[in-house]
């Protein structure tokens, strides 16, 4: 006679769905599989943002350094953001094929070198390069999203999303604050008297805390049961039509709108993290640690505004479905290109600062509500729909970078940044233009007509 006793299955950590995603959302907690990866997934991309952002609070000294001109600067910056478009557009079908764990990771693995080598820069030239090269580790950004959303259901998706991305941005806003605090402590403890040593050495930490979270992510995650569950379905995963998966994410209108909005919120605020420690050092004459630090205040507010946005897009959602995802984003948007406008026309430090404060809370909450409505675009190319949404974040920061802000347009800062606004409230319209007939649309309501439901789904 069998003596064993058999255990009673255990309860998950969290509850889930048929799915296996997690239905409630508690970012505090480390609990769960779902958690763990969460922590891990966002801490990756937070040093992501601080690679790539750890140089424009030196720009003050590097340009001095390297004789770099203001249409040298602006090439370089932008070159960051042509780097992350094309890693947002391949990271999409590679976490389809791959998976986001082992995607994420080698992007991180490989670029890490690249902020080290930004330390043997000698020319313009090799330095807007090597900008390229550090800007290519952002393509984590759609590995993160996508991750989110597989390890998250609908009611929760928007908020998860948000939080990941809110606090993964924060690196820049801490890169802006703490990189000219590591300049100085070097230039203390080394007593050196050339800054060309102490920002070469500075640039370090960016690119060993890169590489820390890279293994972290390979030793401790796992891509989530959804996504092989997904892979592993009867149909013979291993030998999914990827082309078809491309290609219906592509002929999706909605992902290129969603692309636009993007562009709009995530790219203006890309821009605004590249220029405005300089712009503060230009404008009103502050020390290379108290622009940093003012600038700071921008990056930093992500914490929480992008958050808030996920939230309050999910509130919507559960109130009215995608179509109050779309009016709040709509509303949260038009609010930031305003602010962004009256940025422009600000001429005093502490209302530029207060103006800038502002700006940041809309804009980046509407970074986030951008990514409460990914989810709901299409579930059967959601890396694709990810990747093309990303890819318009930066798309929209290399155009803003040489549009408003070289010497190309000889514009003012302050006129950039007028302009810039215009063209946010222009962008924001296209979000009438988002409908399916089971969701609705801004003015139009759902259809009782029924579509595949692998292309749209609708949060109950």
């Amino acid at each position: 006679m069998d003596n064993q006793r058999t255990k009673p299955p255990q309860k998950p950590p969290l509850p889930v769905d048929e799915d296996g995603k997690a239905t409630v959302f508690n970012p505090f907690t480390a609990n769960s599989r779902q958690m763990i990866t969460f922590h891990l997934s966002w801490l990756s991309l937070f040093s992501c943002f601080f690679s790539t952002f750890s140089i424009p609070p030196l720009l003050p000294v590097i340009r001095s350094d390297l004789h770099l001109s203001p249409s040298d600067i602006a090439t370089a910056g932008a070159a960051s953001f042509v780097g992350s478009v094309l890693s947002r557009l391949l990271m999409g079908p590679a976490c389809d094929i791959l998976g986001p764990r082992l995607a994420s990771a080698t992007l991180s693995l490989v670029t890490a070198p690249a902020i080290l080598a930004v330390s043997l820069a000698s020319t313009p030239l090799f330095f807007s390069l090597l900008r390229l090269l550090v800007g290519l580790c952002l393509g984590n950004f759609v590995a993160n999203q996508f991750w989110t959303s597989t390890l998250f259901s609908g009611p929760v998706v928007g908020r998860a999303n948000a939080t990941a991305a809110g606090w993964a941005n924060t690196g820049s806003g801490l890169a802006q604050l703490t990189m000219p605090l590591i300049y100085s402590l070097i230039a203390s403890l080394f007593r050196a008297e050339s800054p060309s040593f102490c920002w070469r050495a500075a640039l370090i930490l960016p690119a060993v805390f890169q590489a820390l979270t890279a293994i972290l992510i390979l030793k401790y995650t796992n891509d989530n049961h959804h996504h092989h569950h997904h892979h592993n379905a009867t149909t013979k995963p291993a030998k999914k039509d990827t082309i078809k998966i491309l290609l219906n994410g592509l002929k999706n209108y909605r992902g290129w709108i969603m692309a636009i909005l993007y562009g709009a919120s995530f790219g203006v605020e890309l821009t605004i993290d590249n220029i405005i420690a300089e712009y503060f050092y230009d404008e009103y004459g502050l020390r290379l640690e108290v622009a940093g630090a003012v600038a700071a205040c921008f990056g930093l507010g992500n914490c929480i505004s992008r958050p808030m946005g996920g939230a309050v897009s999910d509130y919507m959602g559960k109130r009215y479905g995608v179509r109050g995802r779309l009016w709040s984003l709509w509303a949260g948007l038009t609010v930031a290109g305003l602010l962004c406008v009256g940025l422009g026309r600000v001429n005093t430090l502490y209302g530029s600062i207060l103006v800038m404060c502002g700006f940041s809370v809309f804009v980046q909450a509407s970074s986030g509500m951008v990514f409460g409505v990914v989810p709901f675009v299409s579930t059967r190319s959601l890396g694709v729909i990810s990747g093309m949404t990303g890819s318009g974040g930066t798309l929209g920061a290399v155009v803003t970078q040489l549009v408003f802000f070289s010497d190309t347009t000889k514009m003012s800062t302050h006129t950039g940044l007028f302009a810039m606004g215009i063209a946010m409230l222009l962008c924001t319209c296209t979000v009438t233009l988002i409908y399916s007939p089971q969701c609705g649309g801004v003015f139009c309501a759902p259809s009782p007509s029924t579509l595949d439901d692998q292309d749209y789904t609708l949060l109950d």
